[in-house]
Formats: structure tokens, sequence, C-alpha cells
């Protein structure tokens, strides 16, 4: 049998230990500063776990930590506004929004106060308050609530702790919807519903100390059971439209018509107080001139008759043409007049 030669080959460069020990700590060093160095984005923070319990919650900017796993950060963004919705869901948000075609009635179906049944599709906007709690408050396995030293699952899946939130609303809305008559949960009803819907859960999360702060709450489609109870209500809301119609007309009408009411009484108004100064004033003049030929009379009854006399035969053939002046006895011009009158008619 031949031999082989089973000798290591010669390589281009001569193996020591030196380079042995540099190259290990050149390893060391790259994962140590590898694995010590993280970065949390301005809207988050990061909490850190040494060896898998809480060591510290660390502000947005450049951080270092123990390095090899030895402490972990995980980042949470507590100035993110999150979003769940009820009923829908969202397939393109944007300018124009498109919605999934499927519905949710398992979500969105529910029971009124007066035995109804309404579809009721909402949304909630919350965002993250407290890290810790968030990471460390909430538990996936039955009677997992309480504060906890080190999680008991992966802290970065946040599936159990949006579905408590889910929970949370569901009930909440629920609750509201079934204290309420559907005419009022259709009606004037959603602003309330909103309202006390966001305090119920900030009251629940707060108890659950999850660290979440619900921001607001907001009621979207509203409607009846497919069928005669839809159709009578689509009757009684065209009605109200129509109500509200024409409340507007009337109070366009309204707005129209009572400035125009009211300037014209105004002007009558003034008209009527100009004619009284006018009256007033002439009254007081007339007045003062009785007054003065009064006194005028007094002095000299004859002539002051006199004046009086010729006075008024002015005003009263003021506005005549041609008019002659007879004595009573027909003497003075009567001749002389009726002679120009036959000689005119002669010729």
């Amino acid at each position: 049998m031949p031999e082989r030669d089973v000798t290591t080959p010669n390589l281009p460069f001569k193996i020591n230990s030196t380079l042995i020990t540099i190259a290990v700590v050149v390893l060391v060093l790259a994962g140590t500063v590898a694995t010590s160095i993280f970065m949390v984005d301005q809207t988050e923070e990061a909490v850190v776990l040494r060896l898998g319990r809480y060591a510290r919650t660390v502000p947005p900017g450049l951080h270092f930590k123990l390095p090899f796993n030895i402490e972990r950060n995980f980042n949470v963004p507590t100035q993110v506004i999150q979003t769940q919705s009820f009923g829908f869901r969202t397939e393109m948000p944007g300018v124009t929004t498109r919605y999934a075609e499927q519905s949710f009635p398992q979500e969105s179906i529910m029971l009124t106060g007066d035995l109804n049944i309404v579809d009721v599709e909402w949304i909630i906007q919350y965002r993250i308050t407290d890290p810790r709690a968030w990471l460390f408050n909430v538990e996936s396995q039955p009677g997992g609530l309480g504060i906890r030293a080190r999680p008991a699952i992966d802290p970065r899946d946040p599936d159990h702790r949006v579905k408590t939130i889910r929970d949370v609303s569901q009930s909440a809305i629920n609750l509201l919807a079934g204290d309420r008559a559907i005419i009022d949960v259709l009606g004037n009803e959603r602003s309330n519903i909103e309202f006390q819907g966001q305090e119920r859960m900030n009251e629940a999360l707060s108890t659950f100390d999850m660290g979440v702060l619900v921001t607001q709450v907001r009621l979207q489609n509203i409607v009846p059971p497919v069928g005669r109870v839809q159709d009578a209500f689509e009757d009684v809301n065209r009605a109200v439209q129509d109500r509200s119609r024409l409340i507007n007309e009337g109070r366009q009408q309204y707005n129209a018509e009572i400035p125009r009411a009211r300037g014209e009484a105004q002007q009558i108004v003034q008209q009527a107080e100009g004619y009284a100064a006018q009256r007033v004033n002439r009254a007081r003049g007339e007045t003062a001139r009785f007054g003065s030929v009064l006194t005028e009379y007094q002095q000299d009854p004859g002539t002051t008759r006199t004046r009086l006399y010729y006075e008024m035969i002015e005003d009263v053939f003021a506005d005549e043409d041609d008019v002659e002046l007879i004595d009573r006895n027909l003497q003075n011009f009567i001749p002389l007049l009726n002679l120009q009158r036959d000689a005119g008619g002669q010729q």
C-alpha cells in the first residue's frame, strides 16, 4: 500500500500564541462595542433589563449597556398615537382612506337598553405613558395581572396588551349602548358615549396599571339591523333632515324679514318724531305771533283789525288770477266792468 503525506501544509504566516491573543482581544472588543451601544428614537423610551430584570428606563438618544446580553434594551414608542378600529378595518390610510370590505359583526353588533340591536363601529386612539408598566404589568396567562420583576413572555410581542385594550374598549362601549335606547344611540347621545367611553376605558386601564392612556374615542358608523327596522330608521332620519332643513329655511326667512321690518319701523318712528317736532315748532311760532298781534291790537285795535283783514284777503286769493274786488252794494267799479265786457262782446 503506497504511503500518503499527511503533514500540515506550510501557511503564508506563522501562527503563534501572540497572534491568537490579539485576534481574540479584537473579537472581544468588537463584540463588546457592538452589544453595548444602542439608539433610542425621539418618539421612544427604552427599558433596560439586566439579566432579565428591570434595571432602568432611558430617554431618547445614544446610550450604553452591559455587553453580551447581560443588559437588553426594549424600545417602546411612547410618543406615537396608536389606533384600534372595531367593526371595520382600514386597508390604506391617507387622504383618501380605503376600508376593507369585510365586516366584523362580532365586534360591532350590540344590544341597546330598549332591547334593540344596533351596529356600532368606532375607533380609539391611545398612547403608551409608562414603558415599564407596558412591558411588565400584563401577561397572557390567566391571573397574570400585577407588577412583576421580570416579564413572563417576550416584551417585544404586544399582542396580549393590544387584546386587553380591545377587550376594555368593547366592554365600555357595549355597557354605554346597553344603558340607552336605540334612538339615543343613533342620535344625540353620540358625543356622550364617546366622552364617557374614554373615561371608562382609562379607569379600567389605570386599574390594570398598563401604562396606557386613551386619548380619543370616535364613533364612526351607527346603523340599525338590515331589514324593516333599518328602513324605518332611514325614514325617521329623512324626516329629521327635512325638519332641520325647514327650520333652517325659516330661520333664514326670519333673518331676512325681521331686520327689514325693524328698519321700516325705525324709519316710521323717525318720520313721526320729525312731524311732531315740526307741528310743535309751528304751534309755538303761531302762539308767539298771536301774542305779538294781541299786544299790537291792545295798543291800536282799529289799525290792527284792518291789517289782519288785508292779510286774510291776501291769503284767500293768493292762488287766484284776475280777481276784482267790489263793494257789497254793487257800486264802485261794477258799471265800468260791465261796459268793458259789453264792448268786448260786440267786438
